[in-house]
């Protein structure tokens, strides 16, 4: 599943992750930082509503990284006043930057499973000292994939050797189709 399959999903139009907004658990937790200067970085970002709502709100130091070119365009077709210049169009595991808070919407359940040790890892690597991952996890299983499912205890087991698990609970604000099965953590590096 690397880039040409993402291209490929894109071309179709086969896009069943994407809301059409920034989704509500992020959203809340974004008007809550008043820390504008934060190094931001939303990986496998597709449409990056999320990214779109931070740069409206005023965080200038956003930055998305995504393998697909599709995806990009999609983005910066719907959003061009999003500068190029923090636009990545690479593999999240290839990237080589410092961020302050890396955002989790979809990203993790469309990576093969065998690799998401190895996210949780890239993930502390990319974050400075006291740097957070916060997002949405779903809490459910898949057939087949991706979307890739997966559960609370095998999530502790994967992230707890490079962070402090400060909430990993229910989203009790998820958008309707995904009510009960999205799990709310906001993790910091050790």
């Amino acid at each position: 599943m690397q880039k040409e399959y993402w291209d490929k999903r894109w071309q179709d139009q086969q896009t069943g992750w994407d809301v059409g907004k920034v989704s509500t658990p992020l959203k809340d937790y974004f008007d809550q930082i008043a820390d504008k200067n934060l190094r931001i970085l939303i990986p496998g970002c597709g449409n990056a509503y999320e990214a779109e709502y931070l740069w409206e709100q005023g965080f200038q130091n956003t930055y998305i990284v995504e393998i697909s070119e599709l995806a990009v365009e999609s983005f910066l077709k719907r959003y061009p006043k999003f500068p190029k210049d923090h636009v990545f169009i690479s593999d999240f595991f290839l990237l080589n930057e410092q961020f302050d808070l890396i955002i989790e919407q979809t990203f993790f359940c469309a990576i093969d499973p065998k690799m998401r040790e190895a996210y949780a890892k890239k993930s502390a690597e990319l974050l400075k000292p006291g740097g957070k991952l916060v997002g949405l996890l779903f809490n459910r299983d898949f057939e087949g994939g991706p979307p890739f499912g997966g559960h609370k205890e095998e999530y502790l087991k994967t992230f707890s050797p490079y962070f402090k698990i400060t909430t990993m609970d229910t989203a009790y604000n998820s958008i309707e189709p995904r009510k009960g099965t999205e799990l709310f953590i906001n993790l910091s590096k050790i």
